[in-house]
């Protein structure tokens, strides 16, 4: 028997937990402190297929099920999901790194808010067609059908959020899911399956399956897989979204960004200090969408970066369930040393001014958590466009601070950029941060305020940060397919074809 936290994760197909029939298993650690919390068993190519079976089944079923039945079902789901709002987070907080404060407030919340959100919308009518009438004798209408089965790829930030991002308009527009967590922090995948059960999705609508990127691209190329929805790194999308275009199969891709957070001179410096620290340094730098290149007016540099010296001691990291604690550490040993590596590229070879932080663990983490993946927050100034911390994505704990003298200046800065996820601006005037935002090349934009992302707003990448949209209503479109008829009542038909 093992001594570890969690039993050996199991994967779920016919609505049920099912053991793998690889034999092997891979381990998900605890980041704070270094510890195995279990060992997870890997799908083998067999144990997707059969899951995928699962899914197939169930599909004609649950795509008859009208939009009404299937919400009742989906909102009890989301009740479960924020009756066991703690516990959930616990195992997030575990699986992740990230303080208890931050999941136990946000990434069951908006994941249940989501959920809700899908319910609701195709409980009240959000899959209706529409009916156009062409003349006096013929009308067209409009059906949205459901795709079928379809895969969903986890990120390792985020696990349940965005777990349920992907799942809640799927199962609301009728699709059967099969699901693979990241295999960074797969704990969420069994306890939501159970979840949905419970809440009476029947047997095979939501399937999950383990392992590293072989089990996802094996998903993902799946014949039977009508669609895929991914969200990770760009490199990866680009394989993914590669190999399912070349099958024909619909995608959704959430990628990853460089985004540019701009500072106007008129701006509150207490809202855009915070606002800053907020695109930079919430779960600890780890978010596709922060706002890593800070561009602030020349006029503004001294007093912004002296108000941000002073504020970083608001920063605190420590043991993970403490409510004290709001910064945790990096999510694996791999991403650790990948993001340490950029923080001595900005000293060593980019030549940027290390304002705060650096490379080395938080003199304030204690003994206990030493084996954990600490990184300080750290702060470059005196950047400049051309360094590959300003280019590249560190998804990590990482501000740069840049200056510029001319609005036209920081617009065009701003969108040079292969990535366009997300942009923001901080300003007193209104007028003119619309005009801003008009002008900048991406997908999610923010005025006086950073990362915010609630069920009802539509998201979604520019460039090479992504294909199509998630939540809002136009992120129910992502998961049906279109199908217009043309009835005409006329008595006859209309031909070319007649005696001269």
């Amino acid at each position: 028997m093992s001594n570890l936290p969690y039993s050996s994760e199991r994967l779920y197909y016919d609505g049920k937990p099912q053991r793998s029939s690889s034999g092997k298993t891979f381990q998900t650690i605890d980041p704070s402190n270094g510890a195995v919390l279990a060992d997870i068993a890997t799908s083998s190519n067999a144990d997707v297929d059969t899951a995928i079976d699962s899914a197939q089944s169930a599909f004609p079923s649950w795509a008859k099920t009208s939009p009404a039945s299937r919400a009742r079902i989906l909102l009890k789901a989301a009740l479960l999901l924020r009756e066991r709002n703690d516990e959930l987070a616990k195992i997030e907080t575990q699986d992740t790194g990230k303080p208890f404060t931050e999941t136990s407030t946000v990434d069951i919340v908006t994941g249940a808010d989501v959920l809700e959100y899908f319910a609701n919308l195709v409980g009240g009518g959000g899959l209706n067609g529409e009916t156009t009438q062409l003349r006096e004798d013929a009308w067209v209408y409009t059906k949205k059908e459901a795709l079928g089965v379809c895969a969903g790829i986890g990120a390792w930030n985020y696990p349940i959020q965005i777990s349920l991002w992907k799942s809640a308009p799927c199962l609301a527009a009728g699709n059967t899911m099969v699901y693979k967590p990241s295999e960074t922090t797969p704990l969420h995948g069994l306890e939501l399956a159970k979840i949905y059960s419970e809440a009476g999705l029947p047997p095979g609508v939501f399937n999950v399956v383990y392992g590293a990127g072989d089990v996802g691209a094996y998903l993902t190329a799946h014949p039977s897989i009508a669609k895929v929805s991914f969200t990770g790194q760009v490199s990866t999308g680009k394989k993914v979204a590669g190999s399912a275009a070349g099958n024909m199969k619909y995608v959704t891709m959430e990628l990853g960004g460089k985004s540019p957070l701009i500072i106007l001179p008129d701006a509150d410096l207490e809202n855009a200090v915070d606002g800053a620290m907020m695109a930079n340094f919430f779960s600890t730098g780890q978010v596709c969408t922060n706002g890593t290149r800070v561009f602030v007016p020349s006029t503004m540099k001294q007093a912004f970066e002296a108000r941000l010296l002073e504020k970083m001691q608001y920063i605190r990291p420590g043991p993970v369930m403490d409510p004290a604690t709001n910064f945790g550490p990096l999510v694996s040993a791999v991403h650790y040393e990948k993001v340490r590596n950029y923080i001595r590229h900005g000293i060593e070879q980019d030549k940027a001014k290390l304002l705060y932080g650096g490379a080395e663990t938080p003199c304030t983490i204690e003994p206990s958590l030493r084996s954990g993946y600490w990184v300080s927050p750290t702060v470059f100034t005196d950047c400049a466009d051309t360094m590959k911390i300003i280019k590249e994505e560190i998804f990590g704990p990482v501000m740069c601070i840049l200056t510029y003298d001319t609005i036209e200046e920081v617009v065009r800065r701003a969108n040079d950029t292969e990535l366009g996820l997300a942009a923001g601006v901080f300003t007193q005037d209104l007028n003119l941060a619309h005009k801003i935002v008009a002008q900048l090349e991406a997908g999610i934009t923010w005025i006086n305020t950073w990362g915010e992302s609630p069920a009802e707003m539509s998201v979604g990448g520019w460039k090479q940060s992504g294909v199509g949209v998630e939540n809002g209503r136009r992120g129910i479109e992502a998961w049906v397919r279109n199908k217009s008829t043309l009835v005409d009542m006329g008595g006859s038909v209309g031909t070319v074809f007649t005696k001269l």
